[in-house]
């Protein structure tokens, strides 16, 4: 059986997440970081702290669906203080050091991260990507839609999606992402790659890749009905990860894509 702990089990997903592993035949839950306190019920015996440390020592592998400072401590514990428990990330946001640290965290343990714990949108990045490279000469905008309480934008998963159209055509996407238009801003340049947000109500998650020429366009979609696809998603690869060696992973190699 394999003992799984969770950053952020107090949010939306990280609640799902104890839910979920309650019915798991091949996992369970034995650790929760909380920085506050923890409201929802819990096996008995499930360790409940807010030190990284402790929370490493009583799982197996780590399943972190929080917010750039609660990751960043996490990876500051791998890094600095000699943690060796396999990582899943789904936390977005970060800045250039909760990135490096990343880095230096897959290191010495397995990290998988991935922006969207969704199967599909695994499979949607491959689209985009194959998409961008095929029709080099469409305009390529992305336009993703959360709910209202969703509080970093563009969301990572229109990033990532972004990324994978430039990667597809040999660009940087610093360079020629847009995230806003208004007033006289003239017309769009070749290169450019829209990426938009809608935020509102109780969306859960819907991403779309959008190719566009003269007389005809593409667009690619993904909806997310229920943030069970994510905690599901992150126990599926987590199982997965705790037979791999160190180096950061994302989503596609669990999968084989």
């Amino acid at each position: 059986m394999l003992n799984v702990g969770i950053v952020g089990s107090t949010g939306r997903v990280g609640s799902l997440l104890i839910d979920d592993l309650a019915t798991d035949e091949q996992a369970k839950l034995t650790a929760c970081h909380v920085f506050d306190e923890l409201k929802k019920p819990v096996p008995e015996g499930t360790v409940i702290t807010n030190d990284m440390g402790t929370l490493l020592e009583a799982c197996d592998v780590v399943i972190d669906f929080s917010a750039p400072v609660a990751t960043e401590a996490l990876l500051t514990e791998i890094v600095e203080n000699g943690g060796t428990k396999p990582l899943v990330i789904a936390t977005t946001g970060f800045n250039k050091h909760q990135q490096n640290l990343l880095i230096e965290a897959s290191k010495k343990v397995p990290v998988l991260y991935a922006t969207n714990m969704s199967l599909g949108v695994a499979v949607l990045n491959k689209l985009v990507a194959l998409a961008s490279k095929t029709l080099s000469d469409f305009d390529c905008e992305i336009v993703e839609q959360h709910h209202r309480y969703k509080v970093d934008s563009p969301s990572g998963t229109a990033l990532t999606l972004a990324e994978h159209a430039a990667r597809a055509r040999d660009l940087d996407l610093d360079a020629v992402r847009v995230s806003g238009r208004d007033g006289e801003i003239g017309a769009r340049t070749k290169d450019e790659i829209g990426v938009m947000s809608l935020r509102g109500g109780d969306i859960v998650g819907r991403h779309t890749a959008g190719f566009y020429n003269d007389g005809e366009f593409i667009e690619l979609h993904h909806t997310a009905t229920a943030r069970n696809t994510f905690s599901r998603g992150a126990i599926k690869v987590a199982k997965w990860l705790v037979n791999q060696e160190p180096g950061l992973y994302s989503i596609n190699d669990c999968l084989g894509l």
